[in-house]
């Protein structure tokens, strides 16, 4: 099947690999700590990530980026979006020949409101890129490697590259979709880590069903107008990439927004959260970047708006909570066909 390369070796990185290793592939898993290498490569484990999971035999781990580049054409980039610019200057400096880059990284850049793709083609020489897909989809990596039922879609302008790369991860225990709507499904993935730390504050509060439904239903709408405004197809947000990636963030002790979320909730601050996590909280970014960017382009956003004054502005919870429920009233179905007016035109 060929050489595949997977730069990050963290959960999902490392859940991807499983994928492609039982697919027939040589994958070429690259991680920057020395021990965690040594780990994959001799006792067969990605314990502090994965733990209880044994690795096939045809994933070997790296700590030479220029080593684990070597003979692919495809590389899975599985870092935080905040490493994003500073993995991709790496890449440049020791390939050779052109790839393909397969993102699964769900964030928006602070600042520039760059999404991962133009990230990386802003940071990759043309002639060294193939093409960028992305891989996103409701898929708790922990599922994944235990070889769980799972679905995905991969999202390119160009559907060749799609269904090459739907057709590498596709196998009886993960189903791969194509899209051709890049922004959605980038939008989609990152934005719902905003509602899942918004959902797991009202857990943490002790709210009940009522307000994660409430919270979902309406984060989805943010999502939707934000995404909209830049440019998605609103059907996006209906498929994998939007309420079935809000549904799995928001609902599962799997998910580090949730969690972190439900930290916050019971009192802790930010901080304490994130040294507690010892994973990277891409909700906690996107926020900031949502926030700036909603401001920006005139996008009424008032969830984001509350947890950016939870995360940033010394705001409780129950005070973010509370200015929510007392905003003025508002009619659902003009809402959302605001949203679908702004698609159309």
């Amino acid at each position: 099947m060929g050489n595949v390369a997977v730069v990050g070796a963290g959960s999902w990185g490392t859940a991807l690999a499983i994928v492609l290793a039982d697919n027939g592939y040589q994958v070429q898993l690259w991680g920057h700590k020395e021990s965690q290498i040594e780990e994959i490569n001799t006792k067969r484990t990605n314990e502090k990530y994965l733990p209880g999971i044994e690795l096939p035999e045809n994933i070997k781990g790296y700590s030479s980026l220029e080593g684990a580049l070597q003979e692919i054409d495809t590389i899975i980039l599985a870092v935080p979006t905040k490493a994003i610019r500073e993995v991709m200057a790496q890449i440049r400096s020791v390939l050779q020949t052109p790839v393909t880059i397969v993102h699964v990284s769900k964030g928006i850049e602070p600042e520039t409101f760059k999404r991962v793709s133009e990230v990386i083609s802003e940071e990759m020489p043309s002639e060294l890129l193939a093409d960028v897909v992305v891989l996103s989809g409701p898929s708790h990596a922990e599922e994944v490697s235990r070889r769980q039922p799972t679905t995905v879609t991969v999202a390119c302008e160009n559907m060749k590259s799609a269904e090459r790369i739907q057709d590498m991860f596709i196998n009886q225990h993960l189903r791969v979709y194509t899209n051709p709507d890049v922004i959605g499904v980038e939008i989609g993935g990152a934005l719902k880590n905003i509602i899942a730390l918004a959902a797991g504050i009202t857990d943490g509060l002790g709210y009940g069903d009522n307000a994660k439904a409430a919270l979902m239903t309406r984060g989805l709408a943010e999502i939707a107008r934000l995404g909209v405004a830049m440019g998605a197809n609103p059907l996006t947000f209906a498929g994998l990439t939007g309420i079935g990636d809000l549904i799995v963030t928001c609902t599962s002790v799997h998910s580090r927004n949730w969690r972190a979320g439900n930290l916050l909730g019971k009192g802790h601050s930010l901080n304490e959260v994130l040294d507690n996590m010892g994973m990277v909280v891409e909700g906690v970014r996107t926020t900031k970047a949502a926030y700036q960017l909603a401001q920006k382009m005139e996008v009424s956003m008032p969830i984001t708006n509350a947890l950016y004054d939870v995360l940033f502005n010394n705001k409780t919870p129950k005070e973010a909570v509370d200015t929510l429920m007392a905003r003025g009233k508002t009619h659902e179905m003009e809402d959302l066909a605001s949203i679908l007016d702004r698609a159309e035109n």
